[in-house]
């Protein structure tokens, strides 16, 4: 970032804290046994690692409202509830979509399913991986509540922000239904599509920690609909860029593999625009292949019939008109100058990143 802001100093700060909070529960379970212990250390690996921009916008929510920070090591915490929320979703998420890998190691399920496996346990491994990463994403989920109520700064100033927190959690876990409904049913239009990334992904990457952020500063309804005009169209964007990543992206750099979003069969954005506007022939063959095991060449065959429908081209022309949606919203908003300059380098970085 070209800004004063030490961003990966932030990230550092971001991990202690987490690492710490996930060891104290760790402490006040010693007494449940081993299995308690692997559950905590399943619980450090889904907290480790990632861009923390959750954290970042939470933290820059704050400070578009107050220049100063009273206390930064609450502040901190407090944007670490919502990290805690986005590793639930991802342990949630990999689950759902029967996904492999997360980050370049095997999703929670696909390593609580090698422990069972492993041991040679009772019973069916895929069911007791299913299992557990069902109770470690609601362990987190849980605890991104406590670690909010109990990051330091005063009861009244917390409440306004756990109310922002509590409305992100029924988005998240709605959005989530809604997703899997879209893939159950195998159609979904744009627009549809559109809807699933917002509630599923959007609001609580970028807005809602916004919202957080300003809530715990004291803004009013005039900031926080600011925010909202320059956090929605940043998340959206965010998202898109996630759905070319998961079809384009370079395995070794955003740790999933190659096409992993076609094989999951996943109605993105980018797939619904690719089945309106390729070839018929071409359309049914996205269509039929979708969410079924593809080889190297199937999944550059599909890759061509997206590029070349021109919906990869769209939602990139998406990612810029929302991201200078985001720009222009941001330059009206009463956010202090410091913050100005930090949330437009955060707008670009969200939808240009590389993973």
């Amino acid at each position: 970032m070209t800004s004063s802001w030490d961003v990966d100093d932030f990230r550092a700060q971001v991990q202690a804290e987490l690492d710490a909070f996930v060891a104290e529960q760790g402490a006040t379970l010693t007494p449940l046994g081993p299995d308690a212990a692997v559950f905590i250390e399943a619980a450090h690996r889904s907290v480790s690692g990632g861009k923390r921009f959750r954290a970042a916008f939470c933290w820059w929510g704050y400070r578009a409202v107050r220049a100063d920070v009273v206390d930064a090591a609450a502040l901190v915490r407090a944007g670490g509830a919502l990290e805690l929320l986005h590793a639930s979703a991802l342990v949630h998420d990999d689950l759902m979509d029967a996904s492999d890998t997360r980050r370049g190691r095997p999703a929670e399920h696909k390593a609580f399913e090698s422990l069972h496996r492993g041991n040679g346990w009772r019973g069916y491994a895929e069911q007791y991986g299913a299992a557990a990463a069902i109770l470690l994403g609601d362990v987190l989920l849980t605890w991104s509540d406590e670690l909010l109520r109990r990051c330091g700064l005063p009861a009244d100033v917390v409440r306004p922000a756990q109310a922002f927190l509590e409305t992100t959690h029924t988005e998240v876990i709605t959005g989530q239904f809604l997703d899997v409904s879209v893939q159950a049913r195998g159609r979904c239009d744009v627009e549809e599509a559109m809807r699933v990334l917002r509630y599923k992904s959007a609001k609580y990457s970028v807005e809602r920690p916004l919202h957080v952020g300003a809530a715990l500063a004291g803004a009013g309804p005039e900031m926080l609909e600011a925010l909202s005009a320059y956090g929605v169209p940043v998340g959206e964007a965010f998202q898109l860029r996630d759905d070319l990543l998961g079809v384009f992206g370079d395995p070794d750099v955003t740790g999933k593999p190659a096409g992993d979003d076609l094989t999951e069969g996943k109605r993105t954005v980018l797939v619904a625009l690719a089945l309106e506007n390729a070839p018929a022939a071409d359309g049914k063959r996205l269509d039929e292949a979708l969410g079924s095991a593809l080889g190297a060449a199937e999944v550059e065959d599909l890759r061509r019939i997206i590029d070349q429908s021109g919906a990869r081209a769209e939602v990139e022309r998406r990612i810029d008109v929302l991201t200078r949606s985001a720009l222009a919203a941001l330059t009206e908003a009463p956010v202090t100058p410091v913050a100005r300059e930090v949330l437009a380098e955060l707008a670009e970085q969200a939808g240009h990143r590389a993973i």
